[in-house]
């Protein structure tokens, strides 16, 4: 950061990207992961030096000028789960690991594909709003802070040090047989579906499909928080994985890593948002219209679709390939029956 007064605010994308130094390696399975760890054995993120210290200076700031931080957390995230922790341990402690298998697999690659938030160029906000937002966090995500988001989770690809995908991957082969299952996929999305609609059609579609992204990209981070506490959960349930209990633990404790880096990225994006309703935007008519007024209207919406229409359409999805799994099991009925009242809460 420069010691400069007028730039107190004002970082650049290699001081964005800076390291903590000194930092005993992350070494896993022989694998080399980023961050690292400091002389009392606590994990560091990677990208973090200079990164979090100008977090809390702009939420400073943001509060200093009357506004705040985006008030959102994962507990907003309402409705059915399936399956849940209790569910999945159901189905382990009959046999039928496939569906955790694949769960594991699938947040991978989920975490590789947001790499794109490090190889795709986004818009300046700053033509797009009337306020000078050159010492905000908004006026830094093109000059290293959605690089470093995308870098955490898909890793850089010259690169042999392993982000969220490879931790997700060595922790689901810690518990795992290598091969054990098929190799399974995401949906093609997980986002909400906007489907060419515009909900700011005040803004530029550019601007717009920006905005949208960071919102919806706090949902998933909040729908990720829940889904790993999960998975910690169940790869720490003493009776489960009991011929590897250490390794089952050791995978746990990636997960808890990946969490810390994560809370860095929620941490991030409600400050975006928050930063976002502080603002005034210019309209494409030639008027202005506040950040709150269309933030609030984009946020109602998106937490509609998280909490309400997004579980009713993932359960009515995903259920019938329970069902169809469970019934390969020799005493099916009992597995379903078990199944089905672990899910209600």
């Amino acid at each position: 950061m420069s010691s400069s007064t007028s730039n107190a605010l004002r970082y650049t994308e290699a001081e964005l990207m800076r390291d903590h130094e000194r930092l005993a390696p992350h070494v896993v399975a022989g694998r080399r992961l980023h961050g690292g760890f400091h002389a009392d054995g606590t994990y560091q993120p990677p990208r973090a030096l200079v990164r979090e210290r100008a977090f809390d200076a702009w939420s400073t700031a943001l509060r200093d000028r009357g506004g705040d931080v985006f008030p959102a957390e994962a507990s907003l995230l309402t409705g059915e789960r399936l399956p849940n922790a209790e569910q999945q341990r159901v189905l382990l402690r009959n046999g039928l690991d496939r569906m955790f298998f694949d769960s594991l697999t699938i947040v991978g690659k989920i975490e590789a594909r947001g790499r794109l938030l490090a190889d795709v160029s986004f818009p300046d906000l700053q033509p797009a709003i009337v306020d000078d937002i050159s010492e905000m966090a908004i006026g830094h995500l093109g000059r290293g802070l959605l690089v470093a988001h995308g870098l955490d989770e898909g890793g850089e690809l010259e690169s042999e040090v392993g982000a969220h995908d490879a931790m997700w991957f060595i922790a689901r082969d810690l518990v795992f047989d290598e091969g054990a299952h098929p190799d399974a996929d995401p949906p093609d999305n997980i986002a909400r579906p906007e489907a060419g609609r515009r909900i700011m059609p005040e803004l530029a579609p550019e601007i717009e499909g920006l905005v949208s992204l960071l919102a919806n990209l706090l949902i998933i981070e909040f729908r990720a928080e829940i889904g790993f506490a999960d998975t910690q959960a169940i790869l720490r349930t003493a009776d489960l994985f009991t011929d590897r209990r250490e390794a089952a633990e050791l995978a746990a404790e990636i997960v808890e890593r990946i969490r810390t880096d994560e809370a860095i990225h929620v941490r991030s994006l409600c400050l975006y948002l928050g930063e976002l309703c502080s603002v005034e935007f210019k309209t494409l008519d030639g008027g202005t219209i506040a950040g709150r007024t269309l933030i609030d209207r984009f946020w109602d919406g998106l937490v509609q679709w998280a909490t309400v229409e997004q579980p009713a359409l993932s359960v009515a999805r995903i259920r019938p390939a329970y069902e169809a799994y469970i019934a390969t099991h020799p005493d099916a009925d009992r597995v379903q029956a078990a199944f089905d009242a672990a899910g209600v809460v």
